[in-house]
């Protein structure tokens, strides 16, 4: 196989929710590949710049709030400005709340659809047009989740997103493979992040999962780099509206 296929020089990828977790490996991975980062943050101020300049990319931070639409402007702006061109779009922000259903509260479910959902919509519209400007195809790498092939439980709003990020990965790519886009989802597994660290503090809930992951631990950031990198490569040219699994075996037990 030719190495190169593999390869990210000279591309230049957009990953939001990139100052920490997940964000942070599929940045630091597709830098390793080669490519030069855009690293969306709201809160959080990308701790991830000096290692990723150290190895040869360049890194611009772009503070945006993807609870509303109108900073997808100023994310496709800046990275025009800074690199004149827009490759690949890994839209891994998101957030949760958790509660149970009976006492779900509306202001909990649009927080989190707006983020998980409707702006992941909205950039992947703009990076395609992008895309469909320059004439050149490009990737698109939603985060989607295990809850996208189950229900779960206390996280009606996360669930109903992330089932929604795996119905829309298809769809777009099914409207879009013939302009050259790519557009699949990576489904993290039970991946030791912020996010599950009401769970991962939970013993019983603890030992519950890692009784059921065949790989026995919890994912780490970097185990999604190969995954990111392989999806936003020429390697995955033919690989259109997928949602690849990266968790230790936990659908196949």
């Amino acid at each position: 196989m030719d190495k190169s296929q593999f390869s990210l020089e000279n591309k230049v990828a957009i990953v939001t929710g990139s100052s920490t977790g997940l964000g942070k490996g599929m940045a630091e991975g597709l830098a390793r590949a080669g490519a030069d980062i855009v690293g969306v943050y709201n809160n959080h101020p990308p701790v991830n710049q000096a290692g990723i300049e150290q190895l040869g990319r360049r890194f611009v931070g772009v503070q945006a709030d993807l609870s509303k639409i109108t900073s997808i402007t100023t994310i496709i702006d800046t990275t025009l400005k800074e690199f004149g061109k827009l490759d690949i779009l890994v839209n891994n922000a998101g957030i949760i709340r958790r509660c149970p259903s009976i006492d779900f509260t509306e202001k909990d479910w649009d927080e989190v659809m707006d983020v998980n959902l409707k702006s992941l919509f909205f950039l992947s519209q703009a990076a395609a047009r992008q895309f469909r400007e320059q004439g050149t195809g490009g990737k698109i790498v939603n985060i989607a989740s295990m809850l996208s092939f189950q229900g779960g439980i206390l996280v009606p709003s996360y669930t109903a997103s992330k089932s929604g990020v795996m119905g829309l990965t298809r769809l777009l790519a099914c409207e879009w493979a013939p302009h050259g886009i790519n557009v699949n989802a990576i489904a993290p597994g039970y991946m030791a992040t912020s996010n599950t660290k009401p769970i991962q503090d939970d013993p019983d809930r603890n030992r519950q999962i890692l009784e059921r992951i065949p790989a026995g631990r919890w994912g780490k950031p970097e185990d999604l780099s190969g995954a990111v990198v392989f999806l936003a490569s020429e390697a995955a040219n033919y690989v259109n509206g997928y949602t690849l699994a990266v968790d230790g075996g936990w659908l196949a037990r």
